[in-house]
């Protein structure tokens, strides 16, 4: 009973033709999500990127509320970030600083109806005068 059983394990290895179709679709269907959301995050990125640098530019505490908006959307069309519309942008004034929000929803199609949606909010307080 013993042999039997050991030579039965030894032909047993790898996996069956069904069992390769199910990890290659698996695979693929994680490969087809990371290409369609990866660039989402990427653009988050930069707008990060934008929004820490509104912080560290000393021209910034002369600015007003739409100035400031202004240049949000200004500084993230040069980076190519064309997803966020201005109602997207708010900024408001408070003592010696003023917070500036970016508030958006990128949506996309994954496969056939199959859609996501990600929602990002960054805040940074600027001074100002």
């Amino acid at each position: 009973m013993k042999k039997l059983l050991n030579n039965s394990r030894s032909n047993q290895s790898g996996l069956t033709l069904i069992s390769w179709l199910v990890v290659i679709v698996f695979a693929l269907s994680q490969i087809i999500i990371a290409m369609n959301v990866l660039p989402v995050y990427m653009t988050d990125s930069t707008v990060k990127t934008v929004l820490e640098g509104m912080t560290t530019d000393s021209s910034t505490s002369n600015m007003t509320t739409k100035e400031l908006k202004s240049s949000v959307l200004k500084r993230l069309n040069i980076s190519s970030v064309y997803s966020i519309q201005p109602a997207n942008v708010s900024v408001k004034k408070g003592r010696n600083e003023s917070t500036i929000t970016v508030d958006y929803e990128p949506r996309g199609a994954l496969l056939g109806n199959l859609e996501y949606i990600v929602h990002f909010k960054h805040e940074v307080k600027v001074k100002s005068r």
